[in-house]
């Protein structure tokens, strides 16, 4: 690919990352719509033609792997390991 056509690409990759970005924005603001009804309304579950919404509370348990590693640094070491990852960016 030549430095002009690779230009253009991550110009157009740029340019649909701003897309999605603004696309998210309005889906936030279109769900905040949704559930500001629904406190109204006082509901957690919302139906219309061909969709459905809910937003209710949702229980669960997470490792806290920050106060174990204060508690039992030993375990903690003995039990991690590292990792390698590769990033991608593009960045103006």
């Amino acid at each position: 690919m030549s430095t002009n056509e690779l230009n253009a690409v991550a110009k157009d990759l740029l340019s649909v990352r701003a897309m999605i970005a603004e696309l998210e924005a309005e889906a936030e603001a279109l769900t905040d719509k949704i559930k500001s009804t629904m406190i109204e309304r006082g509901e957690e579950v919302l139906q219309g033609d061909g969709w459905k919404a809910s937003w209710k509370n949702v229980n669960s348990s997470r490792f806290d792997s920050k106060a174990f590693k204060a508690d039992h640094a030993d375990l903690y070491a003995q039990y991690s390991k590292a990792t390698t990852t590769t990033r991608f960016t593009v960045s103006v």
